[in-house]
Parts: C-alpha cells; structure tokens; sequence
C-alpha cells in the first residue's frame, strides 16, 4: 500500500497537533513521576503506576465504540481525550512551584509539591475518582486510574488477589497469597 506525501503530511501535522503527542515531551514524562511520589502510596510500584497510566493515554482513541451498559441499546463512543487539558495542568503546577521558588514542579520540594497539588485538586472540584481519566486534572486522573487498579487492590489487602486478571478455576477455593514484602508487578 503506497502512501502519498499529502496523506503523511496530513497525518503528520494531525498528530504534532494533537494533545497526546504534545505529552510525549519531556514536561510530561518528567512531572508525572513527581505527581506519584505525592498522591499514590509509598508502597505502591510508582514507577509501573505511572507507565500504566502514561501508557493508556497513549493508547486513547477519541470516537472508539465502546460497550452499549446494560439495559442501554445504543452503543456509545468515546469522547475527547482527556489529555487535552494536561498541558494546562503541568503548566499551572510549574507556575505554582515557581512561585515558591522552585524551578519546576518536578524540581519542588515534597511537602510544596504536596500542598501545590492540594491546592489544584481543590481548585479542580473533583468530588470523586473515576476509575477512568476524565480530564479533570492530572493528578486526580493518574490517583482514579491507579486506585481502581489490580495492583491497588492487592496492596489494600496485602494478598495477590489479582482483580480484573482471569486466573481459571483451580486453586480458587484457596485464599490469595499474602503478598511480599514489596508489591509485585502492575497487571492493568
């Protein structure tokens, strides 16, 4: 299949345009970590954490069927992407650092990285983590997208209960390991 110049220019220019290629630059791969080390648990495999979540942004399709729900005919699709306001977000948090004297949000200090992202939270009017990024704010959608994982589950029960992975039947009247001392992979 030949492609014509005009087609991957259009595609090109499309994409370069596009909020999600915007956060495949350094700002975004850098500040995310930062973020974790704030509003997901110490024990928590943050670094997993944050490549789940950085991996499913990437993979978002705007305008994807999705699955009709129950006792709802019409099928559905996905929306804008919710990375569309993150360049904002990462924006106002090296803002708010700046005016604490820091360089960068990710170059702060914990505890004004901490109260930087209270304040934005707060000012975002999220009243609840959705299990899927919405938008709403960058730290909030990482904190929903985590909390409502596999691994999150096993740390809150210290067992390998494995949520959302088919495990088959053998063995499941058996209750789930305990987990070790340091949680194991990140399977969402």
């Amino acid at each position: 299949m030949a492609v014509s110049r005009r087609s991957a220019i259009k595609t090109l220019g499309a994409a370069a345009g596009s909020p999600v290629f915007r956060l495949q630059a350094a700002d975004f791969e850098a500040i995310l970590p930062s973020i974790a080390e704030v509003v997901l648990p110490s024990e928590a495999d943050r670094t997993a954490a944050v490549a789940a979540f950085t991996r499913w942004i990437r993979n978002y399709k705007e305008g994807a069927d999705t699955d009709h729900g129950y006792g709802n005919t019409r099928v559905r699709t996905t929306g804008p992407s919710p990375a569309r306001n993150y360049p904002a977000h990462v924006a106002a948090l090296d803002r708010a650092a700046r005016d604490r004297g820091a360089g960068s949000f990710a170059a702060a200090a914990l505890a004004d990285r901490r109260a930087i992202l209270e304040a934005a939270i707060a000012g975002s009017n999220v009243e609840r983590l959705s299990a899927r990024p919405t938008g709403a704010h960058i730290a909030t959608d990482l904190m929903g997208h985590y909390f409502n994982s596999s691994p999150a589950a096993d740390l809150c029960y210290r067992a390998g209960i494995g949520r959302d992975v088919c495990r088959g039947l053998p063995g499941s009247e058996k209750a789930p390991a305990p987990l070790p001392p340091k949680a194991g992979s990140y399977r969402r």
